[in-house]
């Protein structure tokens, strides 16, 4: 797996993956952008700024996997808060995405101030919490009717990495 920054040539696969709605699957957000607006973004700032970015999850054999980011999720929390998503099955199950996780927590408190990483996740989602806890996150508790989609508001779990919290994968202690 490579965790690289977005390219040209990868526009037309990101933005099919983003408009197709089967891939989002129940926990992702349903919303979509414009066509217009995602090749505007992308030619402004090339999908990464100082307080957002998203870099695309590549497999072994150099297909476009799925991607990641990160955003700043309240203006006055000194935070990011990462969202990832896979565009199909046969990805799943593969580490891809805990790997990529592992990589931009390492870049993020490398190159950044923010003292925090969270995750925002539907308490259903268990291939996300699993995630978490291999990366070391710690479960905060629920968030109430924080999160609308699939035509309701759904209570979310919110899980926090410190810069200052042990990290598995460079602490060489085994997640759970």
């Amino acid at each position: 797996m490579t965790l690289r920054p977005v390219r040209d040539v990868d526009l037309d696969a990101l933005y099919d993956a983003h408009t197709n709605i089967r891939n989002r699957g129940a926990y992702f957000p349903l919303g979509v952008m414009s066509q217009t607006a995602f090749r505007r973004e992308f030619a402004e700032h090339g999908f990464w700024q100082k307080t957002e970015g998203m870099l695309v999850i590549e497999s072994p054999n150099g297909e476009i996997a799925g991607h990641i980011e990160f955003f700043r999720p309240v203006a006055y929390w000194d935070a990011f808060e990462l969202s990832y998503q896979l565009y199909d099955d046969r990805y799943a199950a593969r580490g891809f995405v805990t790997e990529a996780v592992q990589l931009l927590v390492d870049h993020l408190f490398g190159t950044k101030k923010e003292h925090r990483i969270h995750l925002v996740i539907v308490p259903e989602n268990a291939a996300s919490r699993r995630i978490a806890d291999k990366c070391g996150f710690v479960l905060e508790g629920t968030v109430r009717g924080a999160f609308f989609n699939d035509g309701r508001n759904q209570d979310v779990l919110l899980y926090s990495l410190l810069r200052t919290d042990p990290r598995p994968w460079r602490d060489g202690v085994a997640g759970p």
